[in-house]
């Protein structure tokens, strides 16, 4: 396999090296030392003096914290070692093992960094990327995929590559899903942007943490790279799907923009309609008859209006976090209603751009890109993930789950304390009485400064009721409105709520699950529901934080290797077996019962009606990685075969 970072993309003599020169002064330290060492295979940039110290928070920690004489030392060598691989050099440690990438993200980041992590490092480097299947790519197979978002546009870039033809179906005119519906002032991403992006397809992001709408020209930009739209139909409202065994394909009904139903059928069947798709409507008194404008913020008209107007937010979850600071200084006045209280962590690049600089140098030197992505995926994916383990002797179970665990409470608790030192009033409405992590860790978008502001009240009760633009708070609190703004989310745990499907024998598959108890195993497959994938389906999110695309592209990769098994074997279908499934979900609850988010007296998002955590994973990233590699055929049923397993599943 070739190595992806052996030669410059770009020629030396078209190189302009006054900007290069400008990125690697500007450049994060760290990252910069990985660098050195593979550039020049000299150790020492991996030991003191120069191993860098740690940074508190999500800061990027550009400096090392190391005196600006050393940073300056070690951005003179970047720049000669960049310089001479420019001019030809080969790198002097092309190839670092697995466990050497580990031992080198634990000098980047300060702090351990286990073996067995070096896996996921080398894939996400491109060390260990699969190649694609030959000579075994099943014949006269079809597939339909149902959704348009960042899971659809998986499911087609994986089915190209595997060569089955499909058609994809999308209720909105275009790609983009979630990030094609969500349009309200403020909207972007809480996860680093180069960990909010395809594997396959690198971008020149502009922002650290970028908002919605470069989000999705860069989606759009995706689906036509790799040429999605000439199998997409939009407009185009799927109803359901059947299972026909007298035909082996799965029957789908559709409605087409001009209101005509049309069934199509396809052997293959991916769901990728999400979990962030239905809206959440609050039932609240008299919210149908208010005398003016209600926008839930996943549904925001072009034409709203807030600018002079008297505005409600219902809802301080991360749309109203982000939407309240976003018209904040636009509007007459600004009522939030906070029924809740969450944890936000300090957001030091809050709208902050990449330098010109740094994004040449990722263009240049993408060995740079590499390591800083890693970086930004430690950081905020499983770097917390050891430290949500409810300790059972942890002395106050009140306020933490563990020691650590109390640390980051002390430690958010001291930022938030320091936002509102000059209105110690509000700390009492906005300081949350259950464990960090608990419920999705928020970023600070300005809400802190915002609930400060002379035009802003915090309500910290719910809204009761209605009545004309008089609005009610549970304690009687009233105020007048001409807008009221739901920021109340999603439908979370009604997974494939939007359409209708039937399994083997006509079995409907949200009888099987229950009102809000879905369950699959790795997130994919239903048993009595043959040649069916789900994408993004339940336990796959991320609930200790990072970018839910790589465990998209996990369970897209682990579909397609599903379905060249069944082509292996001569196999018309394959499912999961019974056994395996039990044996996967049991696991999944026995996992979720020791993390924080089943945590006594927490409420969130992610758990159901019965208490069940639905919507996220309880593995960390590599663990969920290598579950997905390759299945373990006797694991899956094909054909129809005797639903029972010689052995159970093992994680």
């Amino acid at each position: 396999m070739s190595n992806p970072f052996a030669t410059p993309p770009i020629p030396a003599d078209e190189v302009d090296r006054d900007l290069l020169d400008d990125g690697i002064a500007r450049g994060n330290i760290p990252a910069l030392l990985m660098v050195l060492y593979q550039m020049t295979g000299d150790d020492r940039w991996l030991a003191d003096p120069y191993a860098p110290g740690r940074s508190p928070g999500l800061d990027d920690n550009d400096s090392g914290q190391l005196p600006v004489a050393r940073q300056n030392e070690i951005r003179e060598a970047a720049r000669d070692a960049i310089t001479a691989w420019l001019d030809g050099r080969p790198l002097a440690v092309p190839r670092p093992s697995n466990a050497r990438l580990a031992e080198m993200l634990t000098v980047a980041m300060t702090e351990h960094v286990p073996q067995e992590y070096g896996d996921i490092i080398a894939s996400g480097m491109d060390y260990g990327a699969e190649e694609p299947a030959q000579g075994i790519l099943p014949e006269g197979k079809s597939a339909i995929v149902i959704g348009g978002g960042v899971s659809g546009i998986c499911a087609g870039i994986e089915l190209g590559r595997l060569g089955i033809p499909y058609t994809l179906f999308e209720k909105n005119e275009d790609f983009g899903g979630t990030w094609f519906e969500n349009r309200y002032p403020g909207c972007g991403v809480d996860t680093p942007s180069l960990t909010y992006t395809f594997s396959c397809r690198p971008n020149d992001w502009s922002m650290y943490f970028p908002l919605r709408d470069e989000i999705e020209g860069y989606l759009l930009d995706t689906a036509k790279h790799f040429e999605l739209y000439k199998n997409a139909r939009f407009n185009t409202y799927v109803e359901e799907a059947r299972w026909n065994e007298g035909t082996g394909k799965w029957d789908v009904t559709i409605t087409t923009a001009d209101g005509k139903r049309e069934t199509h059928s396809a052997d293959y069947l991916f769901s990728a309609v999400g979990i962030l798709n239905i809206p959440k409507y609050p039932n609240i008194p008299g919210l149908e008859e208010f005398a003016g404008d209600v926008y839930h913020t996943s549904r925001w008209p072009d034409d709203a209006q807030v600018a002079g107007k008297r505005v409600a937010v219902v809802g301080n979850g991360a749309s109203g976090m982000q939407v309240a600071p976003a018209i904040a200084d636009q509007v007459q006045s600004l009522t939030i209603f906070a029924r809740s209280k969450q944890w936000a962590a300090p957001f030091p690049q809050f709208r902050k751009t990449i330098p010109a600089g740094v994004r040449y140098l990722m263009q240049v030197v993408p060995l740079y890109r590499a390591w800083l992505e890693q970086r930004l995926s430690w950081t905020f994916n499983d770097r917390v993930h050891g430290t949500l383990f409810r300790d059972p002797d942890f002395e106050h179970p009140e306020r933490a789950v563990n020691e650590v665990n109390d640390g980051h409470r002390r430690a958010f608790t001291r930022y938030v304390k320091e936002q509102l030192e000059d209105r110690p009033e509000l700390i009492e409405h906005v300081l949350p009485d259950y464990p960090p992590f608990a419920k999705r860790m928020l970023l600070d978008n300005g809400w802190y400064r915002t609930i400060k502001r002379d035009n802003v009240t915090l309500i910290p009760e719910h809204l009761a009721k209605v009545e004309g633009h008089t609005l009610h708070s549970s304690s009687g609190k009233t105020v007048e409105a001409d807008v009221i703004i739901l920021a109340t989310g999603f439908q979370t745990t009604n997974v494939l709520g939007s359409y209708g499907i039937y399994g083997r024998d006509g079995e409907n598959l949200h009888d099987k699950w229950g009102e809000d108890d879905a369950a699959a195993y790795l997130g994919t497959l239903v048993p009595g529901f043959p040649n069916f994938f789900i994408l993004l389906g339940p336990n796959v999110g991320s609930g200790h934080g990072g970018s839910m695309i790589r465990n998209i592209e996990n369970q897209m990769h682990f579909a397609g290797e599903v379905v060249l098994s069944a082509n292996k074997h001569g196999a018309r279908t394959v499912e999961v077996r019974d056994k395996v499934y039990e044996d996967y979900l049991r696991r999944i609850d026995e996992a979720h019962e020791k993390l924080v988010w089943t945590h006594p007296g927490t409420e969130n998002w992610y758990r159901n009606s019965k208490g069940r955590v639905i919507a996220i994973t309880p593995w960390r990233n590599d663990a969920f990685w290598r579950m997905t590699r390759s299945p373990d055929e006797s694991d899956l049923a094909f054909d129809g075969a005797a639903q029972t397993s010689p052995r159970s599943a093992t994680g």
